[in-house]
């Protein structure tokens, strides 16, 4: 591919933090809000995409007539090439966020099995109110997606002494195991009692744990999702929590955010975090070292790490 020389950062103190820049390589700052400075709007080759923020913004990059490549700083690109263009590549931060994500997937699982909602519920009334949860220990676990933060969750998951049950586009065999195709999981749904979600948002996965598939699941189980909220259909699950049948742990909910009246908040079974996946401590060294590897190379003119999205402009 041709080099890239022009390249905008969100942030100020993101272009600061991944500086030095190679030598040729110009730097802006443009957070899709207001304008860009440091550089022109016909200037720009590569924007580095805003964490955290809708994802309508970014339809702003078609304001700026050269751009060839844009790096998100989330797993998920779903709906990006829409945004920036269908000619535009589009890079992702894979793997940037395996380690956060999977720590939470399974530290919702664990607080949903322990009734930790429940007990932090109570601590607000100072009521103590023991009782014997499942725990996660000895449940079957249904994990769906088996790539970089899949496999993350089943590494995190291996100590805790379940009997996992995982899930990919097809079946096959890996060194930990079978792999069963995703058009399994609805035959395989009434003996999973943890049902976690890590796929990535495809109009195949799009309401993938659906009215019929969280019909089959056995009562009492619990469905994590740390995906994206369209893998779930919202009104289906909120339906099955509050008739009592299933337990949820989300962190990622269709629409998003969750509105404030909406049931899913005040349901006893539901655990709701705001969309924390990948956002800790974690993040910020990890995109960096990311954004350095990424201009190091478009600058050299090598095609950048986890290029999802190739366009016709690269």
């Amino acid at each position: 591919m041709r080099p890239i020389h022009a390249v905008t950062f969100p942030s100020d103190e993101l272009l600061a933090a991944c500086s030095p820049l190679p030598e040729g390589v110009r730097a802006g700052v443009w957070d899709l809000v207001s304008g860009p400075r440091g550089l022109a709007l016909d200037e720009i080759e590569a924007v580095v995409l805003p964490y955290a923020m809708g994802t309508d913004a970014f339809a702003e990059v078609r304001r700026a007539p050269g751009v060839r490549l844009v790096q998100t700083q989330s797993t998920g690109y779903d709906g990006v090439s829409r945004l920036v263009g269908e000619d535009v590549g589009v890079a992702s931060a894979h793997g940037v966020h395996a380690a956060a994500t999977a720590e939470l997937a399974v530290g919702l699982a664990l607080a949903s099995l322990r009734g930790i909602g429940e007990a932090a519920r109570d601590q607000l009334d100072g009521a103590w109110n023991p009782a014997r949860w499942p725990g996660l220990a000895d449940r079957r676990v249904g994990l769906v997606g088996v790539g970089g933060i899949g496999e993350e969750i089943r590494r995190r998951l291996d100590p805790f002494e379940v009997d996992l049950v995982r899930f990919g586009t097809g079946s096959r065999d890996d060194a930990h195991g079978r792999v069963h195709a995703i058009s399994e999981l609805r035959d395989l749904a009434p003996g999973i009692e943890v049902l976690i979600c890590i796929v990535p948002l495809t109009t195949r996965t799009r309401h993938l744990v659906g009215r019929e598939l969280l019909a089959a699941l056995p009562d009492g189980a619990v469905v994590v999702n740390v995906a994206r909220g369209p893998v779930v259909d919202t009104d289906a699950l909120t339906a099955e929590v509050a008739s009592g049948r299933l337990r949820c742990a989300i962190d990622v909910v269709d629409p998003e955010p969750l509105p404030a009246d909406h049931p899913l908040w005040r349901l006893p079974g539901a655990l709701v975090t705001p969309h924390n996946g990948g956002n800790t401590e974690a993040f910020p060294p990890r995109i960096e070292a990311l954004l350095r590897r990424q201009v190091r190379a478009v600058a050299a003119g090598r095609e950048p790490e986890n290029l999802v999205h190739r366009g016709n402009r690269l």
